[in-house]
């Protein structure tokens, strides 16, 4: 900017003030003032309770929005259900089109630039990829019968995205198909749900907020407003408050095989998801079960792993390096249950998602934060925890 000399004259003096006005109009034009919102309390710590996915991800949306975050996990991060090993980001099917669907349509595309940002500022990878997906399809009825599908995914989907019907996909991991016919699409991405959330603790610890494990949430030592995101314990505890069934856990188990295919799409078939890493393992799961004796791994995931064999013969030597099963939240209306806790003032809950709860998490994290930074409530109808 200019400045005035000692000892001008007159017109030394106007050129100069005339080229502070200049400076200063470009200054107005470049610079946006961002005032604080009047409902927002940034300097009012958030709690949130659990260390899964949509606990780490509503604490780091939080966080990017200027509020003072802590997590406390009861146990270690990813103790829960959002530990396992699967990380298939896949669509609902695009016809009969509902609010469902298209929450998380969003979600899904928002989740490259908020995985990269997690990526960015953690300086970790979360094995994000937009990596698509194959399906068989069994003969020419199915594949005629998939037509008013794949028409779907063109009009809701971005284009370029859509389902189609190929002979000859372009992958090393193929499964088999009685037709020759496989249905693709190249909207499908996948996570590895492990990376991702220690990556989401690592961005949140670098942004200045604190996670803290191994420790239970003691109400009495905690102020300002708590964000209950506590899985199927959560919703056991939901349901006994408000003494009515709000949810449960589903039994779900998965295997990890050491077998490199980083960088082909997911396989889905038979209702198992086969998702390959980019580490040089490859997914396979999960199970629902509704009924179980206890929450260990037992041989139903053995029964999985055979049937993904042979769905897929390329797997039929590939050793299982690891082994997990947990219970997953499953909301009444088995969509996500978002909002406040009815009867708790300050008390809020983001819960359910069940086999949705990486792909829906972006958006939740967004609607989340703007319910409880700024008292705006965008919670579809039918996710609204009333």
């Amino acid at each position: 900017m200019a400045t005035i000399a000692e000892g001008c004259d007159a017109a030394d003096l106007r050129r100069e003030c005339e080229a502070i006005y200049s400076a200063l109009a470009v200054f107005q034009r470049k610079v946006v003032i961002v005032l604080p919102n009047p409902n927002r309390s940034v300097s009012a710590d958030i709690t949130v309770i659990g260390g899964g996915i949509l606990g780490l991800c509503c604490a780091w949306e939080m966080i990017r929005r200027g509020a003072r975050v802590r997590v406390i996990e009861g146990k270690r991060i990813g103790a829960g259900s959002s530990g396992g090993h699967v990380g298939a980001l896949a669509p609902h099917a695009p016809e009969n089109w509902n609010e469902k669907k298209a929450f998380q349509l969003d979600s899904l595309l928002m989740a490259v630039d908020f995985w990269a940002e997690v990526e960015a500022v953690s300086g970790s990878s979360t094995g994000y990829a937009r990596s698509g997906r194959l399906q068989p399809v069994a003969d020419a009825e199915a594949a005629e019968n998939l037509r008013d599908r794949i028409a779907a995914s063109a009009r809701q989907w971005p284009a370029e995205m859509a389902m189609r019907l190929t002979d000859r996909p372009d992958a090393p991991l193929l499964p088999q198909s009685p037709s020759g016919i496989w249905l693709e699409d190249r909207l499908t991405a996948r996570i590895n749900p492990r990376a991702a959330l220690a990556a989401l603790a690592e961005a949140i610890r670098a942004r200045g907020g604190e996670v803290i494990e191994g420790s239970a949430a003691r109400l009495q030592d905690i102020s300002g407003p708590v964000l209950w995101a506590t899985g199927a314990k959560g919703l056991e505890s939901l349901s006994q408050d408000l003494e009515r069934a709000v949810g449960k856990g589903v039994k779900g188990q998965s295997a990890l095989l050491r077998f490199d295919a980083s960088d082909a799409p997911q396989l889905f078939a038979e209702g198992i998801h086969i998702v390959p890493h980019g580490d040089g393992s490859v997914a396979v799961g999960s199970t629902s079960e509704n009924e179980f004796a206890h929450d260990r791994v037992d041989a139903r995931l053995d029964e999985i792993v055979a049937r993904a064999r042979e769905i897929c013969p390329q797997l039929a030597e590939a050793p299982v390096i690891d082994r997990w099963s947990g219970l997953r939240p499953r909301a009444k209306s088995r969509a996500p249950l978002l909002g406040r806790w009815p009867g708790r003032h300050g008390h809020f809950v983001a819960n359910g998602g069940f086999k949705i709860g990486f792909g829906m998490a972006p958006k939740i994290a967004a609607i989340m934060a703007d319910l409880m930074l700024d008292g705006v409530d965008a919670i579809p109808g039918g996710f609204r925890l009333t």
